[in-house]
């Protein structure tokens, strides 16, 4: 760094001429360190562009990992393509939904009986704190331990009843029901099945009446019988839940599993629109703008260069064991400026007609195919420890604080020499202000050698 000059003395004698004022000394320092403070002013302008470009590089490695994610749906053997879902030939029957592990095929179901719930129900009372008489009875839910309830002792009326009951956590719900007649209290198991199914006995006091038997539900699902404690039965088929809602014994329903061409072409659309954001923001970087005569602040970056090569390149991706090797084969083409157009009608269709060679292309025989290839390469762009933008922005990012660093010292340095020139000014000023009064001196003492010579 230069040393800013001291007051050069004639030159302020000039500048001020035969003023009184004296030198406006904030403003004298203030010009004298703008002049010197260019350098600055030139790191912070890199800076800035330092942030553009920092900002730049994020905002693509963030729809690069988007994209990545749309791939890694499409390569998951337990993703999108392996979706599948049921329908059933009589709904108001029995439903089924496909989860993990369901195979194609059909399924003939028959449901012989729904699964149900235990209820009983006391005999009717004027209203529910009508106070009852003594006694007791048995409570046993399934083949568990019997609970003796006790009326009286503090449960005198329905609503201690249900209360005391309920607080017990027996596997029963208690409530008080209101009519016409009067109140009952009415217990239902919480659970279906006849091993909640619960009993009353050894009543001593208010009566019990049986409303209903806890039962499992009975149904053939391929000819094989099934007993389950609830009306949503799971495990009898790989991967397939039936949700029963009717009865239907001599009525056969057929359910039928298929891939799911709904979530697989959602799967497949959601990664053309991650590609053609990605190849677009990548593209503005090198868009020529003739008015301010720039491009984009990635521009010059190789890594940007090298990512859009990438992108582009994978467009013209050949593998596959089936009769689909190619974008084409599943509706996705090329346009002009690199962006990916799906025709739906041709997924689709490839989808339902041959799924085999749709699956082998994206996902290869052992995870190869064209969604882990693209996956790999981009993976050395997006890498968090040892990727291409990892290293990009670390290099940014170690230039915007060597370039911190050196404002940092000029700012010290500026301060100094603003304090320096200040008491420089300072004095300068002091000894102009000073001036008339050493004029008229000198004049003085000229006048009186001119006097002493005439005399």
């Amino acid at each position: 760094m230069s040393s800013l000059p001291s007051v050069d003395l004639s030159s302020l004698l000039s500048a001020i001429g035969s003023s009184s004022s004296g030198i406006d000394v904030n403003a004298a320092v203030a010009q004298a360190i703008a002049a010197e403070s260019a350098p600055e002013q030139i790191w912070q302008q890199q800076q800035s562009t330092l942030q553009t470009q920092t900002t730049a590089l994020n905002q693509i490695n963030g729809l690069v990992s988007t994209l990545e994610d749309s791939l890694n749906t499409l390569q998951d053997p337990t993703g999108a393509l392996a979706s599948e879902t049921a329908t059933s030939s009589q709904s108001n029957i029995v439903t089924a939904s496909a989860g993990a592990g369901a195979a194609n095929g059909n399924h003939v179901v028959v449901v012989n009986n729904l699964a149900s719930t235990g209820s009983w129900y006391s005999d009717s009372v004027a209203n529910s704190s009508t106070p009852l008489a003594a006694g007791s009875f048995d409570l046993q839910v399934g083949s568990g331990p019997v609970t003796t309830i006790t009326v009286g002792n503090g449960v005198n009326t329905l609503d201690d009843l249900a209360s005391n009951i309920n607080s017990q956590n027996l596997g029963v719900t208690a409530s008080v029901v209101n009519d016409a007649s009067g109140s009952r209290l009415a217990l239902l198991s919480t659970s279906s099945g006849s091993a909640a199914d619960f009993t009353i006995s050894n009543v001593t006091g208010l009566g019990f009446t049986r409303a209903a038997q806890g039962k499992n539900a009975s149904l053939t699902v391929d000819g094989i019988p099934i007993s389950s404690a609830s009306n949503t039965v799971t495990g009898a088929v790989t991967g397939l839940t039936f949700s029963l809602d009717s009865a239907a014994p001599n009525t056969e329903v057929n359910i039928t599993v298929t891939n799911d061409s709904s979530q697989i072409s959602q799967a497949i659309s959601n990664f053309v629109t991650a590609y053609n954001a990605a190849i677009n923001s990548v593209n503005s970087q090198f868009v020529y703008d003739q008015t301010s005569g720039t491009s984009g602040p990635l521009a010059g970056d190789s890594t940007v260069r090298n990512l859009q090569s990438t992108l582009l390149g994978i467009t013209g991706y050949t593998a596959g064991s089936g009769d689909i090797s190619t974008l084409g084969g599943i509706g996705i083409s090329v346009n002009d400026d690199g962006t990916l157009s799906l025709d739906s009608a041709t997924l689709n269709s490839a989808i339902q007609n041959d799924f085999s060679s749709v699956q082998s292309f994206l996902q290869g025989t052992a995870s190869n195919g064209f969604a882990s290839n693209l996956v790999n390469q981009l993976n050395t762009f997006s890498d968090p420890v040892s990727g291409a933008f990892t290293v990009d922005l670390q290099s940014i990012s170690n230039e915007n604080t060597d370039l911190q660093n050196q404002i940092d010292d000029f700012q010290v340095y500026i301060q100094g020499e603003t304090t320096r020139l200040t008491a420089e000014y300072n004095q300068a000023d002091i000894t102009l202000q000073q001036l008339p009064l050493l004029q008229q001196q000198i004049a003085a003492e000229l006048g009186q050698t001119t006097n002493g010579n005439k005399s």
